[in-house]
């Protein structure tokens, strides 16, 4: 196996970032496709529990360790009223969701969403309808949600089976509302008028609410960064948080080109929040906005207008991608982008979390987890701590789309007694070799390492063959003298845990 020139990653024990935002590491639930019904909640499944949720897909998510959890939309949101997916569920209506051509039954709704994120360990993170919906509706639903039983909505909760608040804290308002697809899409002065007289009357029902207003959720939109000044401007303190999604994809064929696509992530990052410091300047305001990357994945080769439309269906087959091991490689490049911006990143989702362009796919009784699934678990397993500054020295190349990359992309997360790194190989044939040093301290031994590697860039899992790329101990590591020394296959991720003093 050729081997190419020696990286050296510095990370020094004082350089540090911000601690990590566990929830950073969230998911998206959306009525969509086959995300809910024949997802995680399919009462005919031989795995289904007494509630309707398949245990075999609720299991599989416990590695992933998610946080917070988006629900119910994206751009289903912005059709959805909330009360038709409470009470009875015999009585509940069955719909035609616009957004995605589809027949929403209503069969899960609040009160099982708090209910499996309980179980789950999840925190909720809900998306008000901003589109077809209004403020008045929102405050309704947060007052269902989080108010103590004596008015009608909260009493209505008790009714439906849970008379104790479900004390949610985490609201969205509305979703992708510069979008011109989007149901109820306005412009951006009509958007934040919108966004703060419902911020206002939710705030006013729970003050303790933390809310994200709807930033650009695409860079080439032409009112990209206008439309972000635009709403903090207006919406101001209301807002603790201003939304951006992202959607990647090897376009082009051209796999070490794709690799890249992570110097496009943290320019995404660091224009929305220069706009945040921009607007925190321009109001002379004390409350600074953090970034909510609230959709976030690979997304191109399901993009067509057929992948989209459920023609009036139930549970139709919608945006169901395969994943490769160039995606695994990419879905680590955005994390460790994420933990490079820990000072101002503070939430993230990824889109989504079964059969809608997920880390796992359902068929029939049977379950498959994609080469996504790893990079997700090898990382979520190690988020405890602080961001470290990463300094890298070594060989690189010249992107066509994304400009000069190190070959070697990294991150790294310094816990108790612990040091997390975290390397992706981007050269598609030779192996690297990396020095990790620790200045301010030292690398004393290693707890444990993964890695996730292939022999192609295009191997994949299939549920004939389940474990082609799946997460593996990782023995190319060793330390001596307060340093690490790595030997990293080409097109590879590993996950190293060092003790460290």
């Amino acid at each position: 196996m050729i081997t190419m020139k020696k990286t050296k990653v510095i990370l020094h024990k004082d350089y540090q970032i911000s601690p990590v935002d566990p929830r950073v590491f969230g998911g998206f639930l959306e009525h969509m496709g086959r995300a809910v019904y024949e997802g995680v909640y399919d009462p005919q499944s031989a795995h289904a529990d007494a509630d309707g949720f398949r245990t075999d897909v609720l299991e599989a998510m416990k590695p992933l360790g998610y946080t917070a959890m988006r629900y119910p939309g994206g751009n289903f949101a912005s059709g959805y009223h909330w009360m038709d997916g409470i009470g009875p569920k015999a009585k509940r209506p069955t719909v035609r969701d616009l957004a995605w051509q589809s027949l929403e039954p209503n069969q899960v709704g609040t009160d099982e969403f708090a209910k499996l994120s309980r179980q789950m360990g999840w925190t909720p993170m809900m998306t008000v309808n901003l589109g077809t919906g209004t403020p008045e509706e929102a405050r309704n639903w947060v007052e269902y949600c989080n108010a103590p039983t004596g008015t009608l909505y909260a009493n209505l909760r008790a009714e439906n089976g849970s008379p104790e608040p479900y004390d949610l804290k985490l609201w969205c308002l509305g979703n992708e509302m510069d979008g011109p697809w989007q149901l109820g899409h306005v412009p951006a002065d009509q958007y934040a008028i919108r966004a703060q007289q419902a911020a206002k009357l939710m705030k006013d029902v729970d003050p303790t609410l933390e809310l994200v207003a709807c930033g650009s959720c695409a860079p080439d939109l032409p009112t990209y960064m206008d439309w972000d000044r635009t709403v903090l401007e207006y919406v101001g303190s209301y807002a603790e948080y201003i939304s951006l999604h992202r959607y990647v994809g090897n376009w082009k064929g051209d796999t070490a080109d794709f690799l890249a696509v992570t110097n496009s992530i943290d320019q995404q990052i660091e224009e929305m929040d220069a706009v945040c410091r921009f607007v925190q300047a321009r109001n002379r305001s004390k409350k600074r906005h953090y970034l909510c990357f609230d959709e976030w994945n690979i997304w191109y080769r399901a993009r067509k207008a057929e992948h989209m439309n459920g023609r009036g269906t139930f549970a139709p087959h919608l945006i169901e991608e395969e994943y490769n091991l160039e995606d695994a490689l990419v879905v680590a490049g955005f994390f460790n982008s994420f933990i490079r911006h820990a000072d101002v990143l503070k939430i993230a989702n990824i889109a989504q979390i079964v059969n809608v362009i997920a880390p796992m796919l359902t068929r029939g009784d049977d379950l498959l987890l994609q080469t996504i699934y790893y990079p997700f678990v090898i990382y979520s397993q190690r988020r405890a701590g602080i961001s470290l500054q990463p300094v890298v020295e070594g060989p690189g190349y010249e992107s066509p789309s994304y400009g000069y990359v190190n070959e070697i992309d990294t991150s790294a997360i310094l816990g108790d007694g612990v040091l997390h790194v975290f390397l992706v190989n981007r050269n598609l044939k030779e192996s690297a070799l990396v020095e990790v040093q620790h200045p301010g301290g030292q690398l004393t031994g290693v707890t444990s390492a993964e890695i996730i590697s292939g022999t192609h860039p295009d191997e994949r899992n299939t549920f004939e063959q389940p474990n082609r790329v799946t997460s593996q101990p990782f023995q190319a590591v060793s330390v001596r003298d307060g340093a690490a020394q790595l030997e990293i296959p080409p097109l590879s991720v590993v996950a190293v845990s060092f003790t460290c003093a």
